[in-house]
């Protein structure tokens, strides 16, 4: 078998990242779904949302969210599973957590959904939970586009569905890989 390798899908609330991670793990003969979120739901008392006036806490919190994340993914590779993780990470913050998935030495390879606003909307519209609330699709769309770092593949899925999506992710590997 081949080196295990960690698969990171990123993207605004509603992009589609959990839709994606899940028919991308489902094509691997052995595989598993590390949902980034999980970990935000886990804490019980004294969580902090990342709202718009989000303060420090809640910094320390999403931090821990994305390093327990990555920590999962080493443990299951280690266990001879690709590791498809997806969460929203964006900003300059993608650096940092890009860095703790390479830490445990496998194969990483980045995939950034950015289908446009209208598209988020769309989808959104069509789901069972509501993801926006506090922070608008504009707000978190700009934030991608305009401060996270252009760092491996940026694919606008706004015309894509889920199987060509993850066709196009097989397709363009080698410029996901980090």
């Amino acid at each position: 078998m081949e080196q295990p390798r960690i698969f990171l899908i990123t993207g605004i609330m509603a992009a589609g990242k959990s839709t994606v991670a899940q028919a991308l793990a489902e094509r691997l003969p052995k595989s598993v779904h590390v949902r980034g979120d999980v970990f935000r739901r886990m804490i019980i008392s004294g969580r902090k949302e990342m709202t718009v006036d989000y303060d420090d806490e809640a910094l320390v919190q999403l931090r821990l969210r994305y390093r327990l994340a990555a920590q999962t993914a080493h443990a299951y590779c280690a266990a001879g599973f690709d590791a498809v993780c997806q969460d929203i990470i964006i900003g300059e913050m993608l650096r940092e957590v890009v860095d703790l998935y390479r830490f445990g030495g496998y194969p990483v390879y980045l995939t950034v959904l950015c289908p446009t606003v209208e598209a988020v909307l769309v989808r959104d519209a069509g789901r069972d939970k509501v993801a926006y609330r506090d922070w608008t699709p504009d707000m978190l769309d700009r934030e991608l586009r305009e401060s996270t770092p252009r760092l491996g593949l940026w694919l606008d899925t706004s015309a894509l569905t889920v199987a060509q999506t993850v066709d196009t992710i097989w397709a363009r590997l080698a410029e996901a890989a980090i």
